[in-house]
């Protein structure tokens, strides 16, 4: 069958070809005799439900015609969102995105459609539809004529959560261009907005980024829940409890002081998310971020006094995080800080834990951490595992290690990361096997690749 040929042509000759009749068609496909005979005579556009059915009824491929409906029922016909509206959907069902995109922007010129396509978007965002919901957004933010609108605002949070990868380059260009549009959102937007950013520039390890703005974050979130209060709290529209956005304000920056080396500022900071007195007659919700928060002071109280020096504490924190298996994979990422910076013994603690040495999605009682976050703490534990084994003369588990997180390093792009495994296995090049060094020589070609990439690319963004 010619596939250059028109719906309508190709319907004829299907019938033709069977000798079918318009009647006997209609009972096949489930379309109403009369409605196909219109059809066939181009006296009435083709819906989306029809063509479905038209499409089954001939025996093809679902979304078979969806090329060809763009042309003849979209751009050649009388603008309709009845037909738009339905095929965006149905292409988004089927995975047929090259057809959603073109449909999109041969209407694009109409911007009365704009509201619509949000509106569309935001619904395949809630679908979890997140390639659809994408093309949507950049659409609808590339024929918004004023820039400081809400609706564009909210078109740039959207891609900036949905366009992150764990490309650590790519990931800080688009933080840095999102930055800009968090003051434009809706307030009930805001606050998980900031802390998306805070997020992201945690695993990208800007300190100072990371604590102003969660700073203002906090700021934020204090004046709304001192002067709305309980009517606030309430609005939907944000993610978590208005108080979570407190007490993360205050977690995160001691966290940039305990990244900083200021653990006594670190220790102040837990002090001010670990008994939130303050909150007034916390609902359920609330309950279980306080009890999150004050979990989460004793682990890290326990954590700037080890990083302090004080190794004493180390039983007890192994002890702590071992009935919380929650805490693991980040309490291991920081016992082999600390166990490298005070040359601890800490096999004993390995052995116990080794299940945790993996990547995988890290969870809290109250949410997941992000996938970037997590990646960057792997590759740094990665690393610190092949300091450690290094440093007590096992050459070969600690360079493996080191390649190991080399390797992570590459795929998250992480230039720290890469400088300092190729730093640490050119010190012990000596001791490394044959094997070993062939595989660094491969990685080193990547890394080169990599940086060469960098150089070629200009910055460029949406």
């Amino acid at each position: 069958m010619e596939m250059t040929a028109t719906i309508r042509e190709q319907m004829e000759e299907f019938l033709h070809k069977n000798e079918m009749t318009i009647n006997r068609f209609a009972e096949i496909s489930g379309v109403n005799s009369g409605t196909l005979s219109n059809i066939l005579n181009g006296n009435r556009p083709i819906s989306m439900q029809q063509l479905d059915r038209i499409t089954l009824g001939m025996g093809l491929e679902e979304g078979c015609f969806y090329e060809l409906y763009i042309d003849e029922c979209i751009f050649h016909a009388t603008p309709d969102w009845r037909r738009l509206g339905p095929f965006l959907h149905r292409c988004a069902e089927l995975g047929k995105l090259n057809c959603l995109d073109k449909a999109v922007r041969m209407t694009m010129d109409n911007i009365s459609y704009s509201p619509l396509l949000f509106e569309t978007a935001e619904l395949f965002f809630k679908e979890g539809k997140h390639e659809a919901a994408v093309l949507l957004y950049k659409s609808v933010a590339e024929s918004e004529r004023f820039q400081h609108s809400e609706r564009l605002a909210l078109c740039q949070y959207r891609l900036f959560v949905l366009e992150l990868t764990d490309d650590q380059d790519a990931n800080l260009q688009a933080a840095v261009y999102f930055e800009p549009y968090v003051d434009r959102l809706d307030e009930m937007y805001q606050l998980d907005a900031l802390k998306e950013l805070v997020n992201l520039n945690l695993s990208l390890h800007r300190w100072d980024k990371v604590d102003a703005i969660a700073l203002k974050m906090g700021t934020k979130a204090t004046i709304q829940y001192q002067h709305i209060g309980k009517i606030f709290k309430k609005q939907e529209g944000r993610n978590k409890p208005l108080i979570f956005y407190i007490l993360y304000s205050h977690l995160i920056r001691a966290t940039v002081c305990y990244e900083c080396g200021d653990y006594e500022k670190a220790l102040e900071f837990v002090t001010l998310y670990e008994d939130p007195t303050w909150i007034d007659d916390p609902d359920y919700e609330e309950i279980r971020v306080i009890e999150q928060f004050k979990e989460w002071a004793e682990a890290n109280k326990y954590l700037y006094k080890l990083m302090a020096g004080d190794d004493d504490l180390l039983v007890d924190y192994v002890d702590f995080i071992t009935d919380r298996e929650d805490e693991i994979f980040l309490g291991l990422c920081s016992i082999m800080i600390a166990a490298n910076r005070y040359q601890l013994d800490v096999d004993y603690i390995l052995d116990k834990f080794k299940k945790y040495i993996v990547h995988k999605e890290q969870r809290n009682h109250i949410g997941k951490i992000i996938q970037q976050v997590t990646a960057d703490r792997y590759t740094r534990l990665l690393a610190e595992l092949g300091i450690y084994y290094l440093n007590t003369n096992r050459y070969e588990s600690g360079l493996e290690f080191i390649l190991d997180s080399l390797e992570n390093s590459i795929k998250i792009n992480s230039d720290k990361g890469m400088l300092r495994c190729m730093g640490v296995f050119e010190q012990f090049r000596p001791y490394s096997t044959n094997d070993l060094q062939l595989k660094y020589k491969y990685l080193v070609k990547d890394v080169q690749i990599l940086n060469n990439k960098k150089i070629g690319t200009s910055i460029g963004y949406r």
